[in-house]
């Protein structure tokens, strides 16, 4: 059921674009007034958006893991991420 395009469409998405989509897909559903087979497919928008956002938000957290501290306790700069380690 799910278009190409939109997949595309999602991974284009900034964190917080997705994820105010995301939001917007949620509350239409809440209200229970959409029609079932609009309501399966924002159903599987909302599911690709929730993982999209969760990629981008696991690469932020490890990116933020891996910044080194230097002896006076600042920033001194980050090391690539390793996709091994995650």
């Amino acid at each position: 059921m799910s278009d190409p395009k939109d997949t595309a469409d999602i991974s284009a998405l900034s964190f917080e674009d997705g994820l105010k989509q995301l939001e917007a897909i949620v509350r239409e559903l809440e209200q229970g007034n959409v029609p079932l087979e609009r309501s399966i497919s924002m159903y599987e928008r909302g599911a690709a958006l929730r993982k999209h956002c969760d990629t981008l938000l696991q690469a932020a957290e490890a990116k933020v893991e891996k910044i080194q501290i230097d002896k006076t306790g600042k920033a001194a700069g980050t090391t690539p991420l390793d996709p091994e380690t995650t």
